[in-house]
Protein backbone atom coordinates (compact mmCIF):
# COMPACT_ATOMS: atom_id res chain seq x y z
CA UNK A 1 0.00 0.00 0.00
CA UNK A 2 0.93 3.35 -1.10
CA UNK A 3 0.50 6.96 1.16
CA UNK A 4 -0.06 8.61 -1.75
CA UNK A 5 -3.37 7.21 -4.11
CA UNK A 6 -3.71 9.82 -6.12
CA UNK A 7 -4.63 9.14 -9.61
CA UNK A 8 -5.49 11.40 -12.70
CA UNK A 9 -8.41 11.41 -14.68
CA UNK A 10 -10.97 10.27 -12.68
CA UNK A 11 -14.19 11.15 -11.85
CA UNK A 12 -16.64 9.34 -9.47
CA UNK A 13 -20.36 9.19 -9.53
CA UNK A 14 -21.64 7.70 -5.92
CA UNK A 15 -25.33 6.60 -6.47
CA UNK A 16 -27.72 7.67 -3.32
CA UNK A 17 -30.83 8.02 -4.17
CA UNK A 18 -32.19 4.57 -2.59
CA UNK A 19 -34.61 5.01 -0.24
CA UNK A 20 -33.65 2.09 1.65
CA UNK A 21 -37.16 0.92 2.74
CA UNK A 22 -35.55 -1.94 4.51
CA UNK A 23 -33.89 0.71 6.86
CA UNK A 24 -37.57 1.05 8.62
CA UNK A 25 -36.42 4.62 8.77
CA UNK A 26 -37.32 7.82 7.20
CA UNK A 27 -33.87 9.04 7.06
CA UNK A 28 -32.73 8.52 3.02
CA UNK A 29 -30.18 5.48 3.42
CA UNK A 30 -26.82 6.53 2.92
CA UNK A 31 -27.61 8.98 5.74
CA UNK A 32 -27.66 6.69 8.33
CA UNK A 33 -24.80 7.28 10.56
CA UNK A 34 -21.47 4.78 10.84
CA UNK A 35 -18.82 5.90 13.43
CA UNK A 36 -20.59 9.44 13.65
CA UNK A 37 -19.96 10.51 9.51
CA UNK A 38 -23.12 9.30 7.71
CA UNK A 39 -22.40 6.35 5.05
CA UNK A 40 -22.15 8.40 2.04
CA UNK A 41 -19.69 10.72 3.47
CA UNK A 42 -17.41 7.41 3.95
CA UNK A 43 -17.65 6.74 0.44
CA UNK A 44 -16.80 9.95 -0.78
CA UNK A 45 -13.91 10.31 1.57
CA UNK A 46 -12.28 7.05 0.35
CA UNK A 47 -13.23 8.25 -2.98
CA UNK A 48 -11.14 11.85 -2.06
CA UNK A 49 -8.38 9.89 -1.69
CA UNK A 50 -7.63 8.95 -5.52
CA UNK A 51 -7.92 12.71 -6.15
CA UNK A 52 -11.24 12.97 -8.54
CA UNK A 53 -11.15 15.67 -10.88
CA UNK A 54 -15.03 15.89 -9.94
CA UNK A 55 -17.16 13.84 -7.57
CA UNK A 56 -21.16 13.82 -8.25
CA UNK A 57 -23.97 12.35 -5.83
CA UNK A 58 -27.33 10.93 -7.44
CA UNK A 59 -29.73 11.93 -5.23
CA UNK A 60 -33.76 11.71 -5.66
CA UNK A 61 -36.51 13.81 -5.31
CA UNK A 62 -37.08 15.57 -1.46
CA UNK A 63 -33.39 14.78 -0.74
CA UNK A 64 -32.47 18.30 0.45
CA UNK A 65 -30.76 16.73 3.89
CA UNK A 66 -28.75 14.44 1.62
CA UNK A 67 -27.56 17.18 -0.92
CA UNK A 68 -26.73 19.32 2.49
CA UNK A 69 -24.73 16.48 3.98
CA UNK A 70 -22.24 16.03 0.91
CA UNK A 71 -21.77 19.29 0.43
CA UNK A 72 -19.97 20.43 -1.32
CA UNK A 73 -20.00 17.55 -3.77
CA UNK A 74 -22.12 18.11 -6.58
CA UNK A 75 -25.39 16.10 -7.12
CA UNK A 76 -27.55 15.40 -9.52
CA UNK A 77 -31.14 14.44 -9.14
CA UNK A 78 -32.48 10.93 -10.69
CA UNK A 79 -35.69 12.20 -10.65
CA UNK A 80 -37.85 8.54 -11.16
CA UNK A 81 -35.98 5.47 -9.49
CA UNK A 82 -35.37 3.56 -12.96
CA UNK A 83 -31.96 1.90 -12.35
CA UNK A 84 -28.77 2.21 -11.37
CA UNK A 85 -27.87 2.44 -15.11
CA UNK A 86 -30.59 5.23 -15.01
CA UNK A 87 -29.01 6.63 -12.09
CA UNK A 88 -25.89 7.33 -13.70
CA UNK A 89 -27.30 8.97 -16.81
CA UNK A 90 -28.59 11.40 -14.41
CA UNK A 91 -24.81 13.06 -13.44
CA UNK A 92 -24.14 12.58 -17.72
CA UNK A 93 -24.88 16.70 -17.75
CA UNK A 94 -22.48 17.25 -14.51
CA UNK A 95 -19.56 15.14 -16.22
CA UNK A 96 -19.90 16.66 -19.64
CA UNK A 97 -16.47 17.30 -20.90
CA UNK A 98 -15.00 14.81 -18.87
CA UNK A 99 -12.16 12.80 -20.21
CA UNK A 100 -11.33 14.94 -23.44
CA UNK A 101 -7.93 14.91 -24.40
CA UNK A 102 -6.73 12.83 -21.73
CA UNK A 103 -5.53 9.34 -22.23
CA UNK A 104 -6.53 8.01 -19.41
CA UNK A 105 -10.08 8.52 -17.88
CA UNK A 106 -12.31 6.55 -15.21
CA UNK A 107 -15.55 6.74 -14.56
CA UNK A 108 -16.32 5.14 -11.36
CA UNK A 109 -19.56 4.16 -10.10
CA UNK A 110 -19.70 3.99 -6.31
CA UNK A 111 -22.78 3.13 -3.72
CA UNK A 112 -23.39 5.32 -1.11
CA UNK A 113 -24.22 2.60 1.25
CA UNK A 114 -20.93 1.61 0.93
CA UNK A 115 -19.07 2.97 4.07
CA UNK A 116 -16.68 1.05 4.87
CA UNK A 117 -14.81 1.07 1.28
CA UNK A 118 -11.01 1.62 1.47
CA UNK A 119 -9.33 4.22 -0.69
CA UNK A 120 -6.85 1.56 -1.53
CA UNK A 121 -8.96 -0.89 -3.07
CA UNK A 122 -10.88 2.21 -4.98
CA UNK A 123 -7.23 3.32 -6.35
CA UNK A 124 -6.80 -0.42 -7.20
CA UNK A 125 -9.77 -0.96 -9.33
CA UNK A 126 -9.04 1.82 -11.48
CA UNK A 127 -5.15 0.64 -12.07
CA UNK A 128 -6.66 -2.72 -12.44
CA UNK A 129 -8.69 -1.20 -15.43
CA UNK A 130 -6.14 0.68 -17.04
CA UNK A 131 -3.68 -2.11 -17.06
CA UNK A 132 -6.14 -4.49 -18.78
CA UNK A 133 -6.80 -1.79 -21.13
CA UNK A 134 -10.70 -3.11 -20.69
CA UNK A 135 -14.10 -0.86 -20.96
CA UNK A 136 -14.96 -1.68 -17.49
CA UNK A 137 -13.19 -2.98 -14.12
CA UNK A 138 -16.25 -4.97 -11.81
CA UNK A 139 -15.03 -5.02 -8.54
CA UNK A 140 -15.67 -8.74 -6.62
CA UNK A 141 -15.34 -10.15 -3.07
CA UNK A 142 -14.78 -14.24 -2.36
CA UNK A 143 -17.33 -15.30 0.18
CA UNK A 144 -17.55 -18.61 0.85
CA UNK A 145 -20.85 -18.49 3.45
CA UNK A 146 -24.45 -18.15 1.88
CA UNK A 147 -25.47 -14.87 0.61
CA UNK A 148 -27.80 -13.66 -1.82
CA UNK A 149 -25.65 -11.46 -4.32
CA UNK A 150 -25.19 -11.47 -7.85
CA UNK A 151 -22.09 -13.95 -9.30
CA UNK A 152 -19.22 -12.63 -11.32
CA UNK A 153 -18.88 -15.50 -13.67
CA UNK A 154 -15.17 -15.10 -15.89
CA UNK A 155 -14.41 -16.42 -19.03
CA UNK A 156 -11.46 -19.16 -19.39
CA UNK A 157 -8.67 -16.46 -20.13
CA UNK A 158 -9.90 -14.63 -16.61
CA UNK A 159 -11.45 -11.81 -18.32
CA UNK A 160 -15.32 -11.07 -16.79
CA UNK A 161 -17.97 -13.00 -18.86
CA UNK A 162 -20.97 -11.94 -17.27
CA UNK A 163 -22.71 -10.86 -14.39
CA UNK A 164 -25.71 -13.18 -13.31
CA UNK A 165 -28.54 -12.01 -11.00
CA UNK A 166 -28.73 -14.06 -7.41
CA UNK A 167 -32.46 -14.88 -8.85
CA UNK A 168 -31.57 -16.20 -11.71
CA UNK A 169 -28.62 -18.04 -10.61
CA UNK A 170 -28.40 -21.99 -11.71
CA UNK A 171 -27.64 -24.77 -9.27
CA UNK A 172 -23.99 -24.67 -10.72
CA UNK A 173 -23.28 -21.13 -10.34
CA UNK A 174 -24.80 -20.99 -6.44
CA UNK A 175 -20.79 -22.36 -5.74
CA UNK A 176 -18.89 -19.54 -7.19
CA UNK A 177 -17.59 -17.63 -4.37
CA UNK A 178 -17.11 -14.51 -6.48
CA UNK A 179 -19.45 -12.21 -6.01
CA UNK A 180 -20.68 -9.17 -7.28
CA UNK A 181 -20.40 -5.70 -4.96
CA UNK A 182 -21.89 -3.58 -7.97
CA UNK A 183 -19.38 -1.37 -8.14
CA UNK A 184 -17.07 -0.35 -10.95
CA UNK A 185 -14.68 1.43 -13.11
CA UNK A 186 -15.76 2.39 -16.85
CA UNK A 187 -13.22 3.67 -19.47
CA UNK A 188 -14.96 7.22 -19.51
CA UNK A 189 -14.51 7.78 -23.47
CA UNK A 190 -17.31 4.97 -23.82
CA UNK A 191 -18.65 4.44 -20.55
CA UNK A 192 -22.20 6.51 -22.23
CA UNK A 193 -22.30 4.72 -25.10
CA UNK A 194 -22.51 1.78 -23.10
CA UNK A 195 -24.45 2.88 -20.67
CA UNK A 196 -26.75 4.05 -23.15
CA UNK A 197 -27.75 0.70 -25.16
CA UNK A 198 -28.76 -0.72 -21.48
CA UNK A 199 -32.23 -1.73 -21.89
CA UNK A 200 -35.21 -2.24 -19.22
CA UNK A 201 -36.61 -5.81 -20.30
CA UNK A 202 -36.87 -6.88 -17.03
CA UNK A 203 -39.93 -7.92 -14.56
CA UNK A 204 -38.83 -4.30 -12.86
CA UNK A 205 -38.89 -2.35 -16.43
CA UNK A 206 -35.33 -1.03 -14.75
CA UNK A 207 -31.97 -0.24 -16.18
CA UNK A 208 -29.61 -2.12 -14.98
CA UNK A 209 -26.00 -0.91 -14.72
CA UNK A 210 -24.67 -4.76 -14.45
CA UNK A 211 -25.99 -5.31 -18.02
CA UNK A 212 -23.03 -3.06 -19.39
CA UNK A 213 -20.72 -6.27 -18.90
CA UNK A 214 -22.47 -8.41 -21.93
CA UNK A 215 -23.49 -4.82 -23.91
CA UNK A 216 -19.48 -4.44 -23.57
CA UNK A 217 -18.42 -7.78 -24.56
CA UNK A 218 -20.49 -7.91 -27.86
CA UNK A 219 -19.58 -4.49 -28.52
CA UNK A 220 -15.58 -6.10 -29.05
CA UNK A 221 -14.33 -4.41 -25.46
CA UNK A 222 -12.74 -6.29 -22.90
CA UNK A 223 -13.60 -6.13 -19.20
CA UNK A 224 -11.76 -7.49 -16.09
CA UNK A 225 -12.60 -7.60 -12.76
CA UNK A 226 -10.63 -7.20 -9.31
CA UNK A 227 -10.91 -10.14 -6.88
CA UNK A 228 -10.58 -8.90 -3.18
CA UNK A 229 -11.25 -11.06 -0.12
CA UNK A 230 -12.41 -8.83 2.25
CA UNK A 231 -16.00 -8.63 2.66
CA UNK A 232 -16.07 -5.68 4.96
CA UNK A 233 -14.66 -3.78 2.49
CA UNK A 234 -17.38 -3.73 -0.38
CA UNK A 235 -20.45 -5.15 0.85
CA UNK A 236 -23.71 -2.20 1.30
CA UNK A 237 -25.87 -2.10 3.86
CA UNK A 238 -29.52 -2.94 3.39
CA UNK A 239 -30.88 -2.93 6.87
CA UNK A 240 -30.33 -2.06 10.75
CA UNK A 241 -28.57 -5.29 11.10
CA UNK A 242 -25.92 -4.51 8.71
CA UNK A 243 -25.67 -1.22 9.79
CA UNK A 244 -25.04 -2.66 12.98
CA UNK A 245 -22.10 -4.94 11.20
CA UNK A 246 -20.73 -1.83 9.65
CA UNK A 247 -20.13 -0.14 13.18
CA UNK A 248 -18.22 -2.93 14.27
CA UNK A 249 -16.25 -3.33 11.39
CA UNK A 250 -15.53 0.78 11.47
CA UNK A 251 -14.70 0.65 15.10
CA UNK A 252 -12.42 -2.10 14.88
CA UNK A 253 -10.14 -0.28 12.08
CA UNK A 254 -10.35 3.04 14.04
CA UNK A 255 -9.71 1.40 17.65
CA UNK A 256 -6.49 -0.63 15.69
CA UNK A 257 -5.14 2.72 14.03
CA UNK A 258 -5.49 4.36 17.09
CA UNK A 259 -3.10 1.98 19.45
CA UNK A 260 -0.94 1.86 16.12
CA UNK A 261 -0.21 5.34 17.37
CA UNK A 262 0.46 4.49 20.35
CA UNK A 263 -2.85 4.74 22.44
CA UNK A 264 -3.53 2.04 25.57
CA UNK A 265 -6.93 0.09 25.67
CA UNK A 266 -7.11 -2.78 27.92
CA UNK A 267 -10.44 -3.48 26.38
CA UNK A 268 -10.72 -2.17 23.21
CA UNK A 269 -14.01 -3.87 22.00
CA UNK A 270 -15.71 -1.70 24.70
CA UNK A 271 -14.54 1.48 23.51
CA UNK A 272 -16.33 3.78 20.78
CA UNK A 273 -14.57 6.06 18.80
CA UNK A 274 -15.77 8.56 15.89
CA UNK A 275 -14.04 8.36 12.61
CA UNK A 276 -12.58 12.23 13.08
CA UNK A 277 -11.08 11.24 16.94
CA UNK A 278 -7.89 12.74 17.01
CA UNK A 279 -5.59 10.95 19.82
CA UNK A 280 -2.25 12.27 20.91
CA UNK A 281 0.57 10.05 22.19
CA UNK A 282 0.99 7.99 24.94
CA UNK A 283 -3.05 8.67 26.00
CA UNK A 284 -4.64 5.58 28.04
CA UNK A 285 -8.65 4.91 27.39
CA UNK A 286 -10.25 2.59 29.91
CA UNK A 287 -12.76 0.21 29.25
CA UNK A 288 -16.45 1.39 28.69
CA UNK A 289 -15.82 5.10 26.84
CA UNK A 290 -17.60 6.48 24.13
CA UNK A 291 -15.99 9.14 22.50
CA UNK A 292 -18.32 10.96 19.79
CA UNK A 293 -17.92 13.11 16.82
CA UNK A 294 -15.42 16.36 17.13
CA UNK A 295 -12.68 15.38 20.04
CA UNK A 296 -9.60 15.87 19.97
CA UNK A 297 -7.50 14.38 22.80
CA UNK A 298 -3.98 15.79 23.51
CA UNK A 299 -0.77 13.70 24.68
CA UNK A 300 -0.72 11.61 28.30
CA UNK A 301 -4.44 12.07 28.31
CA UNK A 302 -6.19 9.81 30.91
CA UNK A 303 -9.89 9.01 30.03
CA UNK A 304 -11.21 6.73 32.71
CA UNK A 305 -14.29 4.37 32.94
CA UNK A 306 -17.69 5.13 31.37
CA UNK A 307 -16.80 8.57 30.33
CA UNK A 308 -18.51 10.28 27.02
CA UNK A 309 -16.83 12.77 25.07
CA UNK A 310 -18.27 14.98 22.52
CA UNK A 311 -17.51 18.15 20.19
CA UNK A 312 -14.33 18.93 23.00
CA UNK A 313 -10.74 19.30 23.51
CA UNK A 314 -8.59 17.94 26.18
CA UNK A 315 -5.06 19.18 26.49
CA UNK A 316 -2.34 17.81 27.61
CA UNK A 317 -1.52 15.42 30.47
CA UNK A 318 -5.48 16.03 31.79
CA UNK A 319 -7.05 13.50 33.83
CA UNK A 320 -10.92 12.88 33.06
CA UNK A 321 -13.56 10.47 34.45
CA UNK A 322 -14.52 7.99 35.69
CA UNK A 323 -18.05 8.48 34.69
CA UNK A 324 -17.04 12.06 33.41
CA UNK A 325 -19.39 13.60 30.61
CA UNK A 326 -17.57 16.58 28.28
CA UNK A 327 -20.52 18.53 26.23
CA UNK A 328 -19.88 20.52 23.12
CA UNK A 329 -17.76 23.26 23.46
CA UNK A 330 -15.74 21.59 26.29
CA UNK A 331 -12.39 22.80 26.21
CA UNK A 332 -9.73 21.06 28.87
CA UNK A 333 -6.49 22.17 29.59
CA UNK A 334 -3.25 20.63 30.34
CA UNK A 335 -2.98 18.86 33.91
CA UNK A 336 -6.81 19.83 33.96
CA UNK A 337 -8.37 17.24 36.41
CA UNK A 338 -12.09 16.24 35.22
CA UNK A 339 -13.77 13.64 37.99
CA UNK A 340 -16.21 11.39 39.05
CA UNK A 341 -19.76 12.27 37.71
CA UNK A 342 -18.75 15.42 36.18
CA UNK A 343 -20.43 17.44 33.53
CA UNK A 344 -18.90 20.39 31.35
CA UNK A 345 -20.34 22.12 28.42
CA UNK A 346 -19.43 25.13 26.79
CA UNK A 347 -16.69 25.87 29.06
CA UNK A 348 -12.99 26.43 29.03
CA UNK A 349 -10.94 24.49 32.43
CA UNK A 350 -7.85 25.89 32.40
CA UNK A 351 -4.43 24.49 32.86
CA UNK A 352 -4.35 23.02 36.37
CA UNK A 353 -7.56 23.17 37.46
CA UNK A 354 -9.59 20.20 39.09
CA UNK A 355 -13.71 19.82 39.47
CA UNK A 356 -13.13 15.87 40.81
CA UNK A 357 -16.36 14.99 42.31
CA UNK A 358 -20.56 15.52 41.14
CA UNK A 359 -20.34 18.68 39.73
CA UNK A 360 -21.64 20.59 36.55
CA UNK A 361 -20.02 23.59 35.13
CA UNK A 362 -22.16 24.79 32.18
CA UNK A 363 -20.98 28.23 29.75
CA UNK A 364 -17.94 29.32 31.74
CA UNK A 365 -14.50 30.04 32.39
CA UNK A 366 -12.54 28.14 35.48
CA UNK A 367 -9.09 29.66 35.81
CA UNK A 368 -5.74 28.12 36.26
CA UNK A 369 -5.27 25.97 39.43
CA UNK A 370 -8.98 26.71 40.41
CA UNK A 371 -10.41 24.13 43.02
CA UNK A 372 -14.38 23.41 42.10
CA UNK A 373 -15.96 21.25 45.28
CA UNK A 374 -17.98 18.66 45.29
CA UNK A 375 -21.73 19.52 44.71
CA UNK A 376 -20.70 22.51 42.69
CA UNK A 377 -23.37 23.98 39.98
CA UNK A 378 -23.47 27.01 37.62
CA UNK A 379 -27.11 28.00 37.31
CA UNK A 380 -26.50 28.96 33.53
CA UNK A 381 -30.00 29.07 32.13
CA UNK A 382 -32.93 30.96 33.25
CA UNK A 383 -35.44 30.00 30.87
CA UNK A 384 -34.88 31.63 28.66
CA UNK A 385 -30.93 32.80 27.88
CA UNK A 386 -27.76 31.24 29.10
CA UNK A 387 -25.47 33.34 31.46
CA UNK A 388 -21.79 33.62 31.89
CA UNK A 389 -19.74 32.51 34.99
CA UNK A 390 -16.43 33.89 35.39
CA UNK A 391 -14.00 31.66 38.09
CA UNK A 392 -10.38 33.32 38.37
CA UNK A 393 -7.10 31.74 38.85
CA UNK A 394 -6.13 30.13 41.86
CA UNK A 395 -9.66 30.11 43.18
CA UNK A 396 -11.27 27.66 45.39
CA UNK A 397 -15.00 27.13 45.27
CA UNK A 398 -16.02 24.76 48.68
CA UNK A 399 -18.93 22.10 48.11
CA UNK A 400 -22.31 22.68 47.58
CA UNK A 401 -21.68 26.01 45.82
CA UNK A 402 -24.47 27.26 43.50
CA UNK A 403 -22.71 29.99 40.92
CA UNK A 404 -26.05 32.07 39.73
CA UNK A 405 -24.42 33.25 36.67
CA UNK A 406 -24.00 36.34 35.82
CA UNK A 407 -21.28 35.71 38.37
CA UNK A 408 -17.77 36.55 38.43
CA UNK A 409 -15.21 35.04 41.20
CA UNK A 410 -11.77 37.03 41.14
CA UNK A 411 -8.57 35.28 41.39
CA UNK A 412 -7.42 33.68 44.44
CA UNK A 413 -10.89 34.09 46.06
CA UNK A 414 -12.56 31.66 48.48
CA UNK A 415 -16.63 31.06 48.53
CA UNK A 416 -17.43 28.79 51.70
CA UNK A 417 -19.16 25.59 51.23
CA UNK A 418 -22.52 25.73 50.79
CA UNK A 419 -22.94 29.02 49.53
CA UNK A 420 -25.48 30.18 46.86
CA UNK A 421 -23.22 33.66 44.96
CA UNK A 422 -25.70 36.14 43.37
CA UNK A 423 -23.40 38.68 43.54
CA UNK A 424 -19.60 39.08 42.12
CA UNK A 425 -16.31 38.19 44.65
CA UNK A 426 -13.44 40.28 44.56
CA UNK A 427 -10.47 38.73 43.93
CA UNK A 428 -8.68 37.55 46.98
CA UNK A 429 -11.63 37.97 49.01
CA UNK A 430 -13.80 35.26 50.92
CA UNK A 431 -17.38 34.92 50.12
CA UNK A 432 -19.83 32.60 52.45
CA UNK A 433 -23.51 32.98 52.37
CA UNK A 434 -25.20 30.55 54.72
CA UNK A 435 -28.17 31.12 56.39
CA UNK A 436 -27.48 31.07 60.67
CA UNK A 437 -27.63 27.06 61.74
CA UNK A 438 -30.83 26.67 64.83
CA UNK A 439 -29.92 23.80 67.24
CA UNK A 440 -32.96 22.50 69.77
CA UNK A 441 -32.23 19.94 72.24
CA UNK A 442 -34.34 16.79 72.01
CA UNK A 443 -36.17 18.26 69.64
CA UNK A 444 -35.15 14.97 66.87
CA UNK A 445 -37.17 12.35 69.61
CA UNK A 446 -40.17 13.81 69.64
CA UNK A 447 -40.44 14.38 66.04
CA UNK A 448 -39.63 11.11 65.27
CA UNK A 449 -42.12 9.94 68.37
CA UNK A 450 -44.62 12.01 66.68
CA UNK A 451 -44.05 10.72 62.98
CA UNK A 452 -44.25 6.87 64.03
CA UNK A 453 -47.60 7.66 65.94
CA UNK A 454 -48.93 9.26 62.97
CA UNK A 455 -47.39 6.40 60.62
CA UNK A 456 -49.23 3.98 63.04
CA UNK A 457 -52.45 5.43 62.54
CA UNK A 458 -52.29 5.23 58.87
CA UNK A 459 -51.43 1.44 58.88
CA UNK A 460 -54.56 0.67 61.16
CA UNK A 461 -56.68 2.78 58.60
CA UNK A 462 -55.56 0.62 55.80
CA UNK A 463 -56.33 -2.66 57.60
CA UNK A 464 -59.76 -1.08 58.59
CA UNK A 465 -60.30 -0.41 55.10
CA UNK A 466 -59.34 -3.45 53.36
Amino acid sequence: MTDDLSLSGVAVVVLGAGLGTRMKSDLPKVLHPVAGRPMVNHVLAAAGAVGPERSVVVIGPGMDNLAKAVAPAVTAMQETARGTADAVKAARQTLAGFGEGQGQADLVVLFGDAATLEAQTLHDLVVARREADAAVAVLGVNLTTENRYGRLVKAPDGSLERIVEFCDISDEEKSITLCNSGMMSLNAHVAFELIDAIGNDNAKGEFYLTDVVEIARSGGHSVTVLEIDDPDDTIGADDQLDLARFEAVMQRRLRERAMAEGCSMAAPETVFLSCDTVIGRDVTIEPHVVIAPGVTIGDGVIVKSFSHLENCTVGRDARIGPYARLRPGASIGDDAHIGNFVEIKNATVEPGAKANHLSYIGDARIGARANIGAGTITCNYDGYLKHHTEIGEDAFIGSNTALVAPVTVGDGAIVGAGSTLTHDVEPHALSVERSKQVTREGLARSIRKRNAAEKERRKQEQEKDG
